[in-house]
């Protein structure tokens, strides 16, 4: 992994690899303040193995953060900057960080936190100098250092970043990806995304060699550029960032997402492969200037964190006329990808399904039960993956983590089918999924039929304790712009095409959904808006 900017530098040199407002880093510059970075954190005693905080949102010094503590064979550990500081000072003593980089509008909360701990050295973005011992900025930091050769004594079974999730339990836990893990999944990823396999070169560097039997995947190494909105906190982001880079993709961070923004920007960098969430998408397709601005660049738009429903589908279809559009599914504990659907028109894309697990990957879909056996096609059951994306584990979690990766296998929390051709398609998360009356009710399925109503936007089903009954599915809608909802009519279009016990039981009107940074709808947050009406 830290070899990617030297690397991505002999390939891309001049061009720009990041493009943050007015400012421009070049592939060569990445390489050289990456190195700069990964000899001042060596200076300043942090060492193989420790822990260094990244609690910055996206910005040039986020990158070359990040690849240089890699470089100086350190780990990072990522957070959301706006995280609380009762929180974030969980984060601190639970990985044991003793370096941070940070923003001068969260400095004062990062402070708070890491008082009394194992945080030695904080570096601060956009200040000229810090403002006490052990305070650094950023430029200061790395005035005067240039690279010096990766520590030997760090391998790919080493952890490269913690990246924290709520999984399958809903606490937060740091997941611990290797760097082996971060190495393959990227490699999958250009494989499958760009059709190129990545091969190691004669001088000890990396080349892109196109596999033709994988035919044009709109991914051309070396040319175009992605927008991105999505934070580099969060797995999704963080390594799709190093996928385009290897692919030599110019990254243009958009800053705060704004639908209209994010459409000037694909017009003026003339971006060719972005990836989001389905929650932007929609925000994105549906907005006026979609009719307007120029996409005839994008060849590939990528939706990912959530599944896609048809209506958000087909407004991308006619937002981005030239794309394809393409689902994947993930998870943190698997890196970050583990099926994405051909980008090739040699396989036929099928509706509702991720796609085809990536390269040296497998898919178990086993009984819920104990017994766990293995079903047949389109039987459901939860799925388990295994392949060299797996991670290694929650830290300092083991009996959470022998629950979860047994094997060689992770259970990813989720409940899924394949068909006769492998395609794999995802129900819904087993903590989401009903029991009404002993029968699976499936959020998911209610989801699709609701945004399909002509006043609806967006929907999410969440379960509501129903006593004996088991929990009966509770609709939130948001409306479409000028429209007014009628919870009992909207209530009759969905009884008309389900079963009687898939019936939504209220639908609740909302201005919007609420959202995780990563653009997943936090369904927590609903039951608890449900269990508050109850009292």
């Amino acid at each position: 992994m830290a070899a990617f900017p030297p690397s991505m530098a002999a390939l891309y040199g001049d061009r720009a690899a990041v493009v943050d407002g007015d400012t421009v880093c070049t592939y060569r510059e990445l390489d050289q303040r990456s190195g700069a970075f990964a000899s001042a954190l060596r200076d300043a005693g942090v060492t193989e193995r420790d822990v260094l905080l990244l609690h910055l949102g996206n910005c040039i010094e986020f990158v070359v953060a990040y690849y240089g503590a890699l470089r100086a064979g350190a780990t990072v550990t990522l957070v959301n900057p706006l995280q609380p500081v009762p929180g974030l000072r969980t984060q601190i003593v639970d990985t044991g960080a003793v370096a941070a980089v940070t923003q001068p509008g969260q400095l004062d909360n990062l402070t708070a936190a890491a008082d009394g701990t194992t945080v030695r050295t904080i570096v601060v973005a956009g200040l000229p100098a810090g403002r006490g011992r052990g305070q650094f900025g950023f430029d200061e930091f790395v005035r005067g250092y240039v690279a010096t050769p990766f520590p030997s004594k760090v391998t790919g079974d080493d952890v490269a970043h913690l990246a924290y999730t709520g999984g399958t339990t809903g606490l937060s836990k740091g997941v611990r990806v290797l760097h082996r893990n971060v190495l393959a999944n990227v490699i999958q990823m250009v494989a499958w995304r760009a059709g190129h396999a990545v091969l190691a070169s004669a001088d000890g560097g990396i080349e892109l060699r196109p596999l033709a039997e994988l035919g044009d995947r709109g991914v051309e190494p070396g040319v175009g550029a992605t927008v991105v909105v999505s934070p580099l906190f969060h797995a999704h982001a963080l390594i799709n960032m190093s996928f385009l880079l290897l692919c030599g993709a110019t990254q243009v961070f958009a800053g705060r997402f704004e639908p209209g923004r994010m459409l000037e920007l694909i017009e003026k960098h003339r971006a060719t492969y972005i990836t989001g969430s389905p929650a932007m998408w929609h925000a994105v397709a549906t907005h006026p200037d979609a009719a307007t601005r120029n996409t005839d660049s994008v060849r590939v738009v990528s939706s990912g964190a959530a599944p896609i429903d048809h209506v958000t589908l087909e407004a991308l279809g006619r937002a981005f006329p030239s794309a394809k559009v393409v689902e994947g599914y993930g998870l943190t504990e698997g890196t970050c990808l583990i099926a994405s659907a051909p980008l090739t028109g040699a396989d036929a894309y099928k509706l509702g399904s991720v796609g085809l697990p990536v390269f040296d990957t497998e898919v178990q879909i086993r009984a819920a039960d104990d017994s766990g056996a293995v079903l047949d096609a389109h039987t459901r059951g939860k799925l388990w993956v295994r392949g060299p994306q797996v991670t290694d584990g929650y830290l300092n979690q083991p009996e959470i983590t022998a629950q979860q990766y047994v094997d060689g296998w992770l259970d990813t929390g989720d409940i899924a089918y394949v068909d006769e051709d492998g395609y794999l398609f995802i129900c819904d998360r087993t903590k989401d999924m009903l029991i009404y009356k002993g029968y699976n009710v499936y959020p998911r399925e209610l989801e699709e039929i609701l945004v399909s109503h002509p006043d609806v936007s967006s929907a999410a089903v969440v379960g509501r304790e129903a006593g004996s009954v088991g929990q009966e599915p509770v609709a939130f809608v948001v409306p479409m712009p000028g429209a007014a909802v009628d919870p009992d009519a909207v209530s009759a279009f969905v009884a008309e095409r389900v079963l009687p016990y898939k019936k939504v039981r209220d639908v609740v009107v909302v201005e919007q959904l609420p959202t995780s940074a990563a653009g997943k709808i936090l369904k927590t947050t609903l039951r608890k808006l449900l269990e508050v009406a109850a009292t």
